[in-house]
This record gives C-alpha cells, structure tokens and sequence, in this order.
C-alpha cells in the first residue's frame, strides 16, 4: 500500500457561520492523503496504471467552492467524494485548516482531520 500525499492545497472560499465569513470568505488550506495500490504504476510508468491526482485536485477545488459552515462537513463531502469517484482509492485522510478564525484572539488556524476507508 502507497500513501499519495497532495499537500497544502490552498482555497479562497466562503465557509463559516457568520454573515462576514459567507461575504468576505477566507484561507482555507486542505491536504489529502490518498491511500492506494501503485505497484503497476511503479512498473509501468503509466499514467493510466495509477491515480491522475490532477482530477483529484479538481474535484477538491469543486467541493471548497460549495459554501457551507462548518468545516466538518466540508471535510467530510471531501473524504466521501473522494472513495465515491476514485476506485483506486483504499483510504483517505482529509486534514482542512481555516487561516485566522473569528475566534476575537490572534489563532493561527483552526483544523479538522478525518479518515475514511473502504469497506
């Protein structure tokens, strides 16, 4: 089993539970860890022998521009998602960070993880 890392993947979106956060949005930032058989790939050097991560990344960006409130379900949409549309996919762990918080202190991010596999 290979882990596919795609890290710090930026998004300016609309999420939150206050007026200003659906107006303004903020920084999210979301790294996927892909959990998936690459020993064809590793053999072949085939792109169609793997997982295209460019449509994994689109579908990521799909889903951030979707407005909602909290960070959970967006979390989980993404985890989800991702085992729904991407068969090779054994597992995925989901880590989404919202940049400076309107928690009324200086909080750098505040972060939700979740993991997901197949059954």
């Amino acid at each position: 089993m290979s882990k596919i890392k795609l890290e710090n993947m930026e998004f300016h979106a609309y999420h939150g539970c206050l007026e200003h956060e659906k107006i303004d949005g903020n920084t999210f930032i979301v790294t996927v860890i892909l959990e998936m058989d690459t020993t064809l790939a590793e053999q072949t050097d085939l792109l169609d022998d793997t997982l295209n991560y460019q449509l994994v990344y689109d579908f990521i960006k799909a889903e951030m521009a979707i407005p909602s409130e909290l960070i959970e379900h967006i979390g989980s949409r993404i985890t989800c998602g991702i085992l729904h549309h991407f068969s090779p996919v054994n597992a995925v762990t989901v880590q989404l960070s919202k940049l400076n918080p309107p928690l009324g202190g200086k909080v750098q991010s505040v972060s939700i993880e979740l993991f997901k596999q197949r059954n």
